[in-house]
């Protein structure tokens, strides 16, 4: 039943992307007129099921209107309370299919059964995989955010994935060689092109973006609950359009291109939320040339990729330990935010020192400080 829903329900899509192209009809409420009774009656539709249809098909053509939209035979479907209900004392739901309202059973773990109390809007019914999923949305409670009495910077990168203020590295290279290995796998396997090559490759697919996923949940998690155990906030570089802004050799732009650093920011944030620990974003511009003892910058002072040293004052360490710290200073140099404004790109401020504390040369980060 679940099957032949997807199927009717992608069908009429497919009947309405194609009104709505030759009309160049393209708004919901429009597409409502020209289509509703239609669909209802050819693809033997519920109401709300259509009205559902047609939202989606609005919603592909407000992405894109300069090229018909088309849809797959078992493309996801969207149903809210009208057509869905949950009963997760029982774990079952309550669905409409084209054959009458069906009670199905579901399975989850504990943490998600406790979420879905607070289980909201629309429910995204998914094929994949020779099996049938359903995406809920639900909204969580807020921790209570309180000021925090500090910063914890964190440095994200490919060879470690995160590096923090406090000196705690998280390390990339599994999945660096994982990745490569991947890689190579995959492009021995469409050399082939042979049926079983075909679906050893459909069997692996997705197991990289699980693999990562799985992995910047770790790290996230470690992160957050650092903080959350010292009182303090997170710090996080604005990386957004960083692989515009930098180029690198040919070899390494899959490298590039395959970086997950803004999945693991949205992890750090929501799982924040969750703990009330606020995190704000600063500037990244010179935080792995700037010495925080005092405040030189220079190329030159990163001597390797891995290896930090000052020209000036002799400071040294692991590059991304220095440019966690320069990222924990550019917050602390900045009032308490408010959560409203947590997202906040902070400018990081180069610190210039008196003859008076140019005197000596600091041994550690906690000397400089």
């Amino acid at each position: 039943m679940l099957d032949r829903t997807l199927r009717a329900a992608n069908a009429a899509c497919e009947y309405v992307g194609q009104v709505a192209w030759d009309a160049k009809v393209f708004r919901r409420f429009a597409l409502h007129r020209y289509c509703y009774r239609e669909i209802r009656t050819r693809f033997n539709l519920g109401a709300q099921l259509a009205v559902r249809v047609i939202a989606k098909v609005a919603d592909a053509y407000r992405l894109e209107r300069k090229v018909q939209r088309t849809f797959r035979v078992r493309g996801s479907v969207a149903f809210d309370r009208r057509n869905l209900s949950w009963n997760p004392a029982d774990r079952a739901i309550s669905i409409w299919t084209v054959g009458g309202r069906q009670r199905i059973g579901y399975r989850c773990g504990a943490r998600q059964a406790a979420m879905l109390i607070h289980q909201r809007g629309e429910s995204d019914l998914v094929y994949r995989d020779g099996a049938f999923y359903l995406y809920a949305t639900c909204e969580l409670p807020d921790g209570q955010m309180t000021a925090p009495a500090g910063f914890l910077g964190i440095d994200m990168g490919l060879k470690n994935i995160a590096f923090d203020s406090d000196g705690t590295r998280y390390r990339g290279n599994h999945a660096l060689s994982l990745r490569h290995r991947h890689r190579r796998l995959r492009r021995r396997l469409q050399s082939k092109r042979t049926k079983s090559a075909k679906r050893l490759l459909r069997m692996r697919s997705r197991k990289e973006s699980r693999f990562m996923t799985d992995v910047n949940h770790c790290v996230s998690k470690q992160l957050v609950t650092t903080a959350q155990d010292t009182r303090r906030g997170i710090a996080l570089e604005d990386l957004q359009g960083i692989r515009r802004r930098v180029s690198v050799r040919r070899r390494q732009r899959v490298t590039l291109h395959s970086w997950a650093f803004h999945q693991l920011r949205r992890f750090i944030e929501y799982k924040a939320k969750l703990a009330g620990v606020l995190v704000v974003a600063v500037d990244p511009r010179r935080t792995s040339r700037t010495c925080p003892a005092c405040g030189y910058v220079d190329r030159k002072n990163r001597k390797t990729v891995d290896w930090f040293q000052c020209l000036r004052c002799g400071l040294a360490g692991p590059a991304d330990h220095i440019a966690a710290e320069n990222i924990r200073r550019a917050a602390v140099n900045r009032p308490y935010v408010p959560p409203d404004d947590a997202k906040a790109v902070i400018p990081l401020r180069r610190r210039t020192r008196t003859a008076a504390e140019g005197r000596g040369k600091p041994s550690s980060l906690d000397e400089g400080s």
